[in-house]
């Protein structure tokens, strides 16, 4: 057994959940044991008791209680292996913006975002080929699902996370998805406010609609709907005001127009008859949820960074065989965030960012596609 320890939180881990930083200094040790040790008080920041969600900030002191010397075993195994030049290569080139703060890449489907059960294989433990001769490690700021393509966001600096981490929870960055869903919604626009709450027991990351749920608000507007084989497919460009697990996945399903291959909101209905999956219809089999583009301030300046990710291959067969035109998602978001600004008096806490107006996002646009050729 080790003796009682008090390690410093070194800058470049600030931001960092309380229990990935246990996994990054004690892989050996379980998180239901790391849960125990918090729930009896023996792991303290700054001699307090702390979650295993808790963020961490650079310079707390984290108390770690004597725990058994690490060794060979499943955690070892578990360790992701080091990135190729092939595996290197294709994340480099994932990229869509990067400067002194900010990286943006464009996540691919089937990536996971994190390490879990059964995950070997995840962009946290890649992060290091995204340094580019920094002294930092990127950190991650906010997440996807695994299966969910797009833009996703890492800080090249413990301020930069600290910022970013605070407009993801303030609510004043902008997210915008793409999802083709089965059937139409009642309404061609309109908002989901649905509270949300795990559906099972401890492990069960499945959300379902309870009044003692979080409060989950989610704007939508149709951009085309098709019909082919006798089956209705909607494209529908989505806003979440607030970022619960699964959010968009569980309010869809809840509207009655489930994304298609989400199976696990869904069930059969996501995977309507009509139209021969991987088959004629030339659609492949796999999670149509797109992020397209996120908006935030940029946490070294006063100018929003506003970043978009062209839809996956899979998503583009699927347009092309539906008949989807790209084109239209622009107006579609537009039409979006004027509904969104209607909506300024609602509740607290589900409040939109401002709308540009067609001009300034065109501008942003460029700046954006400027910012792409000439990388520091």
């Amino acid at each position: 057994m080790t003796a009682v320890r008090a390690v410093t939180v070194a800058p470049e881990e600030a931001e960092l959940r309380l229990d990935r930083w246990f996994r990054q200094h004690y892989p050996d040790l379980g998180h239901g044991r790391l849960e125990k040790l918090l729930r009896t008080g023996q792991v303290r920041i700054d001699g307090k008791r702390a979650k295993s969600g808790t963020r961490l900030a650079a310079g707390q002191v984290v108390r770690v209680p004597p725990l058994p010397a690490p060794g060979p075993g499943p955690a070892a195994k578990r360790a992701a292996p080091a990135l190729d030049a092939r595996e290197l290569e294709a994340l480099r080139a994932a990229v869509l913006f990067r400067d002194q703060a900010v990286i943006a890449i464009d996540k691919a489907p089937g990536l996971a975002v994190q390490g879990g059960s059964g995950q070997h294989r995840h962009l946290d433990a890649m992060l290091d080929g995204l340094r580019f001769g920094a002294d930092e490690r990127p950190r991650l700021v906010h997440r996807l699902d695994k299966d969910t393509s797009g833009v996703l966001l890492l800080a090249r600096t413990a301020s930069a996370a600290r910022k970013l981490s605070a407009a993801f929870k303030g609510k004043s960055a902008r997210k915008v998805y793409w999802a083709l869903v089965a059937g139409m919604p009642p309404e061609p626009r309109g908002r989901i406010d649905l509270p949300l709450a795990k559906a099972g027991g401890a492990g069960n990351e499945k959300m379902g609609a309870g009044v003692d749920g979080k409060p989950a608000m989610t704007l939508y507007q149709v951009a085309q709907t098709r019909k082919i084989t006798g089956a209705t497919v909607s494209w529908l460009v989505l806003m979440p005001l607030t970022g619960r697990t699964h959010q968009l996945r569980a309010h869809c399903a809840a509207l009655g127009a489930p994304i298609l291959c989400d199976g696990k909101y869904g069930g059969r209905a996501a995977f309507p008859e009509g139209l021969a999956f991987d088959g004629a219809a030339r659609i492949p089999k796999r999670l149509m949820l797109h992020a397209r583009e996120i908006a935030v301030p940029h946490p070294e300046h006063e100018t929003t960074l506003r970043i978009e990710a062209p839809p996956p291959a899979h998503m583009e067969a699927a347009f092309a065989a539906l008949g989807f035109q790209a084109a239209r998602g622009e107006p579609a978001a537009d039409d979006l965030l004027g509904y969104a600004e209607g909506l300024a008096h609602s509740p607290p806490g589900a409040r939109p960012g401002p709308r540009k107006d067609r001009k300034q996002r065109t501008a942003g646009s460029k700046q954006r596609t400027a910012g792409r050729k000439k990388k520091t």
